[in-house]
């Protein structure tokens, strides 16, 4: 049975999920001392199998506000059905065991008109393999706009990663440089790279030209328009708003 519903924030906390520890569900905030879940970076179906695996507790939760407009559908299985196959299951069982212990087995001589044929040997697996390599990419972070670096004030502790390297890099929030290490295919025609800063996120990619890599050095700039990076709030308690059934 599917279920949908969609998320809100009655009151947007105001701490700075920068300044709470990282953590592998998201970051624990001190003040509160709980754990804030980052939503902000997870497809509709995993936030949903995340709802529906937490539906009873509290959360405070990191979203982007494309989320709060997104309706999410949750995939419920029936407890009864389950009782009742279980239940069936258990009796295909038990008469089994039954018929086993009343009546010997018959050993029966199978004909086969045409004689099977095996071959023996190692079993070779082929596959694709995609080259990777590591590189630094080199640049700066600009505005398309101003082709001038982010404003540091608006988007402050700017972070840049590159194809989900771990962990981001810091950019300088003056000159907008960065420098970055990342795994990348040989044969790959784009880079996907994450942006965070502050409050506000930005995924998407840039093309990637292996040509232009010297040295394992690749010098590109990264220019977006500011209107792209998405806005992103702190939950201090995330509301599920299930949709009535017609």
């Amino acid at each position: 049975m599917k279920k949908k519903f969609t998320l809100e924030i009655a009151d947007p906390c105001s701490e700075n999920f920068d300044s709470m520890i990282p953590n592998s569900q998201g970051s624990f905030c001190s003040s509160c001392a709980k754990n804030v879940i980052d939503l902000s970076r997870k497809t509709n179906s995993e936030v949903a199998r995340f709802i529906a695996d937490n539906k009873d507790q509290n959360i405070c939760a990191r979203l982007k506000i494309t989320q709060l407009e997104e309706e999410f559908v949750q995939q419920e299985t029936s407890k009864m059905n389950n009782l009742k196959y279980a239940a069936v299951a258990a009796s295909i069982l038990l008469a089994s065991n039954v018929t086993g212990q009343e009546k010997t087995p018959v050993q029966t001589e199978i004909n086969e008109s045409v004689p099977k044929s095996n071959i023996m040997g190692k079993i070779a697996v082929n596959q694709t393999v995609q080259e990777e390599i590591s590189i630094i990419l080199k640049g700066k972070l600009l505005d398309a706009k101003t082709n001038r670096p982010l404003n540091g004030k608006v988007y402050p502790n700017l972070t840049l990663s590159v194809n989900d390297s771990q962990p981001p890099m810091k950019i300088d929030p003056k000159t907008g440089d960065f420098s970055i290490t990342s795994l990348v295919s040989k044969k790959g025609e784009a880079l996907i790279i994450t942006i965070t800063g502050g409050d506000y996120f930005l995924s998407k990619t840039i093309p990637f030209d292996i040509k232009k890599v010297k040295g394992n050095v690749l010098h590109q700039n990264i220019k977006i328009n500011t209107e792209e990076l998405m806005k992103v709030y702190i939950a201090g308690g995330l509301g599920i708003n299930y949709s009535q059934k017609k």
